[in-house]
């Protein structure tokens, strides 16, 4: 399977890894960057060193209990980083993580080739936007706001079924708006909206999504229903996360969301190495 950028084309035949870069204070792991800086250069040569295929950019967190990033400072935080990155490596493979339609339109004109959307184009003018370019899109789905999603998540329906649902509806309003499906991908939400066990169950059965034909990716690093799992602090939870990995890409994930990306990539393409055997 090809995810098309643009003038770009990722082959997810065997998975891959988008590694994290946040800009954002808030972030609990790997962030603590606010501008542009040796150590924000640093940090995006260092897993591209390590094998990332993209480099998904962030200046706003969406961890839970996060609170929203004004306009412009989310573009302050961003822009400068992309140019600066697009600089150093022109063939890498950027992403934006936003759910601003400001700023995915900016950050398409500095030349990111993908728009990482926790609000699945839904926002105003954010589907005519990416209609009207080349990026590829990964649509997420997330179940209430991040300042409040992980209070009580609930499902009147399995969970699987439910966000195999809204996330077939977000890539049939992409195909309507002009979006081609080969520039589309899907991730589930670990984390967004669900309890330990919406997470497990979500995990267990996502092979379900297959069935859209698009690539899956899966944001499983580091995240805090490994806490909720094995009490761990956000420091220690490297091992859990490579395991939640290895199952993911088991279970049909294309891409890997990741904060360490060498690790990852070592046991996922390790992983895709036994499967692809008969």
């Amino acid at each position: 399977m090809l995810l098309t950028c643009g003038n770009k084309i990722l082959d997810v035949t065997q998975p891959q890894v988008m590694g994290i870069l946040n800009i954002t204070p808030e972030s609990r792991y790997g962030g603590g960057f606010t501008r542009i800086n040796d150590d924000v250069l640093r940090r995006a040569e260092h897993m591209v060193n390590e094998g990332a295929a993209i480099i998904d950019i962030g200046g706003e967190s969406t961890r839970p209990g996060a609170m929203p990033v004004p306009l412009q400072e989310e573009l302050e935080r961003v822009i400068p980083v992309i140019a600066a990155i697009k600089k150093q490596f022109p063939t890498l493979l950027l992403s934006i993580d936003t759910r601003k339609t400001e700023v995915m339109q900016t950050a398409l004109a500095a030349g990111v080739d993908i728009i990482n959307d926790v609000n699945a184009l839904q926002a105003e003018g954010a589907l005519s936007l990416l209609a009207d370019s080349q990026a590829a899109v990964c649509l997420m789905h997330m179940q209430g706001e991040p300042q409040t999603m992980q209070t009580a998540p609930h499902y009147e329906e399995d969970v699987v079924t439910e966000v195999k649902t809204f996330l077939a509806q977000r890539v049939q309003a992409c195909l309507a708006a002009g979006i081609a499906k080969e520039r589309l991908m899907i991730d589930p939400g670990f984390g967004f909206g669900k309890a330990l066990t919406h997470n497990a169950r979500l995990l267990k059965h996502l092979g379900a999504l297959k069935a859209l034909n698009v690539p899956i990716l899966a944001g499983l690093s580091r995240k805090i229903m490994i806490e909720a799992a094995l009490h761990l602090p956000v420091e220690q939870r490297l091992y859990a996360s490579l395991a939640l990995a290895v199952l993911a890409v088991s279970k049909g994930a294309a891409i890997i969301r990741t904060h360490d990306v060498k690790p990852t990539l070592e046991a996922i393409r390790m992983t895709s190495r036994v499967l692809a055997e008969d």
